[in-house]
């Protein structure tokens, strides 16, 4: 390595990390600038001159190099090998395969292997792998799915029966994540073992790293440019969240719409979505009218068979009071469960009623959903929100705050497109059950239902609240819904 003018003095956190050999997988964290793609790659070069010789007496290395998309490998990850290691001096790049094999170190070569995880045949060729061991570039937008199966491709290149004993490696950098993110769970909340996390300074306090080789107001502009949210996780190298796409309910806001109350001993409709992600939400129209969001249940590969019995512990658990034979609560659900599944006769539904849940189909329409959701959470009620969610409804929540929306398909200038759905991920499911049973209530109304004899109760428009305006126009100039004293929460 004495050919490449590498200096850690003005990052002693790149230099721990650099030194350190006792994890198997490591993880270095911080803001814009500090290094971490160029410290990554350096680890790489020093792991593979640590390697047995081969029976020719060349260390050989071969390295998996991972970024979620093409472009972002091709536009970065790569790029930042090539500056280092430029081809001419180095060794070869071979871009029909996305791998290069640099021989220009005395005694060692190094193969990375690029592969990125929106291209079939790069998953396919990445999890087939046999190699020393892996990079991924900018983990937090990789699926924590990937992780694991590529970690176990590692340590398969060279042969142990050839060159002995060797350790396999996982390094991964980042800049932050939200804590909701299986980085921030596997490092921070339930730390694996034998993994290591190294987290920078922010750029702007006076433990900032690298500064040396950035412009002197890298930062300070960064600042000026920057919504809070975004300095803290770029300068100042903190957990937090940055919202991408387009928001499916720009309306939320958070300080308004989100707090803890009481449960009360209304009845409770209980939405429910399927697939091997379900969900199930728990909802309470109050007398006046307020749609309460009380509680949520989400599992990952899970079928309704299994499911369904952890929701109604669950509610059994928390509201015991509320059971069907009292009238205090009933089922609502994604209409497709009503279809048979493909290895057999029997739909959700029909499981469901076998458990003893007297589920009922929901409204399919992608915009009345929406719709019936958007009209009580763009309500006042007398200064209270139409919309209340209780802070435990962690991935509704999010969902509400960002994470429930339309993927950005296209940036032009100052114009983007989006994707026409809403993008099916792990907040998509709780909402479409939110959905369900916000069309129960409130589907009438946004189909332009006229209110029924005796409805009195004000709606007014949420305004003033963190700068918005809202404009409901939703009642035709009538802005009357139902009285207290005729409200009847499942037959509006």
């Amino acid at each position: 390595m004495s050919d490449v003018n590498y200096s850690l003095e003005h990052a002693p956190t790149l230099g721990r990390f650099m030194a350190s050999r006792q994890a198997n997988i490591e993880g270095l964290m911080g803001p814009f600038g500090s290094g971490k793609s160029v410290a990554c790659l350096m680890k790489l070069i020093m792991l593979s001159n640590e390697m047995p010789p081969m029976s020719d007496g060349i260390r050989r290395a071969r390295w998996a190099v991972v970024r979620n998309t093409y472009g972002q490998l091709e536009d970065t990850t790569i790029r930042t090998v090539h500056t280092w290691l430029p081809e001419h001096k180095w060794g070869k790049y071979r871009k029909a395969d996305h791998s290069y094999l640099v021989d220009g170190f005395e005694g060692m070569e190094i193969e990375f292997i690029f592969r990125a995880l929106d291209r079939p045949d790069h998953v396919q060729k990445l999890l087939s792998l046999e190699c020393t061991g892996s990079w991924v570039n900018e983990a937090r937008e990789v699926p924590r799915e990937i992780i694991g199966p590529l970690f176990g491709r590692g340590g398969r290149w060279p042969p142990r029966d050839e060159v002995g004993p060797y350790s396999r490696r996982m390094i991964m950098d980042t800049n932050p994540p939200d804590t909701d993110s299986w980085w921030y769970q596997d490092f921070e909340e339930e730390p694996r073992r034998k993994w290591k996390l190294f987290k920078q300074p922010s750029g702007r306090s006076a433990q900032g790293e690298n500064l040396p080789f950035l412009d002197p107001d890298y930062y300070t502009d960064m600042v000026d440019v920057m919504t809070k949210d975004e300095v803290q996780v770029y300068v100042d190298g903190e957990y937090g969240y940055i919202q991408t796409g387009k928001a499916v309910y720009p309306e939320y806001v958070d300080s308004f719409h989100c707090r803890e109350f009481e449960v009360t001993r209304q009845p409770i409709l209980r939405c429910w979505d399927f697939g091997l992600t379900p969900a199930c939400v728990f909802l309470q129209l109050m007398p006046n009218g307020q749609l309460r969001v009380i509680d949520e249940l989400c599992a990952e590969r899970a079928g309704i068979q299994a499911f369904a019995p952890l929701a109604t512990a669950h509610h059994m658990a928390r509201y015991p009071w509320a059971t069907p034979d009292r009238g205090l609560v009933m089922d609502i659900g994604d209409p497709a469960g009503g279809t048979p599944g493909e290895n057999n006769e029997q739909s959700c539904f029909d499981i469901m009623h076998n458990l003893g849940i007297e589920i009922e189909a929901g409204e399919q329409q992608p915009t009345l959903r929406q719709e019936s959701v958007r009209l009580p959470l763009m309500t006042a009620l007398d200064g209270q929100p139409g919309l209340l969610i209780h802070p435990r409804c962690k991935m509704l929540r999010k969902g509400f705050q960002g994470e429930y929306k339309y993927r950005r398909m296209l940036v032009g200038g100052t114009n983007a497109r989006y994707a026409d759905k809403p993008d099916k991920n792990k907040f998509s499911h709780p909402h479409d059950a939110l959905q369900y049973g916000a069309v129960r209530y409130f589907g009438d109304r946004v189909r332009g239902r006229e209110p029924r004899p005796g409805e009195q109760r004000q709606i007014t428009a949420v305004s003033d609240f963190d700068g918005l305006d809202y404009n409901l126009g939703v009642n035709n100039g009538n802005d009357q819904t139902h009285a207290v004293s005729d409200f009847d929460p499942y037959n509006l």
